[in-house]
């Protein structure tokens, strides 16, 4: 198994500028539905979001790295689920917030800052905690990272892009809201056959080692659900504010995490295995709790006479 740690998966560069522009499409989606009414709604309101991004650059990190210090999992395979406890909350998101009854501009504001945040928190926190967990600091010992030119790719894939919609939508808004529903849902089947079509070229691969990830990606999804969830009920958000960090924490931009991987860590096995198996998972798993959700709506009543409530 260990030489997992030097396998690197088939991916060459046209792939690479493929996946980067799928995520530009995905990030130009998100923002031609962000209007100046949730960044007012931030202002009135910005407890929400201020315990949100806390979750998601602050206590997901820390607890990825307990997480793995517990699992003691393969070198590159930690890598995979510090990288991607690193990246932002998913694009998916949006949907699944919307379709669970969660507070779906809380969702998409949340989006917006923590993209623009990521720009310097995720290469921090990557950095930060890969390197104090000894066994992926001996790993990155072999691999140069550049922090300068991750921040540089983020901000070409993600930050432009979601300018640029938000341009768009302040600019033209009628277009903007005609696009958007049909630019994000197409963007995402884009990705999705994207992913697919990646484990294609690599099915051998991923079939003799995938055992090695599906409990840990399981399991690691699993508390950031549980970690924003129960960070909004702990602080008295509502229950569907809760709802709403739990998606935003528990649903990951895998995909930002993959261009990563192939840029910079030439598709590392075990990381880029682990990183292609959480897209798919966060999805499989949001898709279900918000169904549940969805069917068990959360009132707008008082935190206090919902905390029994999950």
């Amino acid at each position: 198994m260990k030489k997992l740690d030097q396998i690197q998966l088939n991916f060459d560069s046209d792939s690479l500028f493929l996946l980067n522009i799928c995520l530009a499409i995905i990030m130009f989606g998100i923002a031609l539905d962000i209007r100046k009414a949730d960044f007012q709604n931030l202002r009135k309101n910005p407890r929400a979001a201020f315990i949100g991004i806390i979750g998601q650059f602050v206590l997901l990190p820390l607890a990825t790295f307990l997480f793995v210090y517990l699992f003691d999992p393969l070198p590159s395979i930690a890598l995979g689920l510090i990288l991607v406890g690193a990246c932002p909350g998913g694009n998916i998101s949006n949907f699944l917030s919307h379709y669970s009854k969660s507070n779906s501009a809380l969702s998409v504001s949340l989006t917006g800052v923590s993209t623009l945040l990521s720009l310097i928190m995720t290469p921090l926190n990557f950095e930060v905690y890969a390197y104090l967990y000894p066994p992926t600091r001996a790993l990155l010992s072999e691999i140069y990272l550049d922090p300068i030119s991750v921040v540089k790719t983020i901000a070409l894939i993600m930050g432009l892009p979601l300018l640029g919609g938000l341009l768009v939508q302040n600019r033209l808004p009628r277009l903007a809201n005609r696009a958007a529903p049909l630019l994000k849902k197409l963007s995402i089947l884009i990705f999705l056959a994207f992913i697919v079509i990646a484990f294609a070229n690599n099915f051998d691969l991923f079939l003799h080692y995938i055992d090695h990830v599906l409990l840990l990606v399981a399991l690691h999804n699993a508390m950031a659900l549980s970690l924003g969830f129960y960070l909004g009920r702990s602080t008295r958000l509502s229950l569907r504010d809760s709802r709403t960090l739990a998606i935003e924490t528990g649903i990951q931009n895998s995909g930002l995490g993959l261009v990563l991987v192939f840029a910079f860590f030439s598709g590392l096995g075990g990381m880029a295995l682990t990183t292609a198996w959480w897209g798919i998972w966060d999805i499989i798993a949001g898709l279900s709790i918000a169904a549940y959700w969805n069917r068990h709506p959360a009132p707008d009543a008082a935190p206090s006479t919902q905390g029994s409530q999950a």
